[in-house]
């Protein structure tokens, strides 16, 4: 089995879906999570570049947030739309990659992508709040790499 199989179970991922779900229920935002083995690339690079694949880039409001997170590496980038970045404190990306870390240095790596993913999804309610004409433009499942 390879790490990226070991990393979560299946019911962790159900778990951090429904974290995911719960998140975009009150916004407009869309939260992503990837999981990947490695990246030959700069994490930040290619963190951007599963943006890009993922079509995280073609929201209506440009407000897509990612977590990328490379298994064998140790290490994971939390990505946003332009949308975003123009309006979140200057912190958010801090406290929320904080949130991550905090439980992954724990071996918890479930309850850091939720803990990132409810954080998000709160900061993404004040600046995206739902509005009963949005509709859900990006599937809420894990990606793997």
């Amino acid at each position: 089995m390879s790490k990226i199989e070991d990393f979560l179970t299946a019911q962790e991922e159900q778990e951090i879906v429904s974290a995911i779900r719960q998140a975009e229920k009150n916004t407009s935002g869309e939260i992503r999570v990837h999981i990947e083995n490695s990246t030959k690339l700069d994490v930040f690079d290619r963190a951007k570049e599963v943006f890009h694949m993922l079509k995280m880039d073609n929201t209506k409001q440009q407000n897509g947030v990612l977590i990328y997170v490379a298994v064998e590496d140790r290490t994971f980038v939390i990505f946003g739309d332009e949308g975003i970045n123009k309006v979140v404190e200057s912190d958010f990306w801090d406290t929320t990659r904080d949130a991550i870390l905090k439980e992954f240095k724990k071996g918890d790596f479930k309850q850091g992508l939720i803990n990132g993913v409810l954080k998000a999804g709160k900061v993404l309610e004040t600046y995206f709040p739902w509005h009963h004409t949005d509709t859900n433009e990006l599937p809420n499942d894990i990606s793997k790499g």
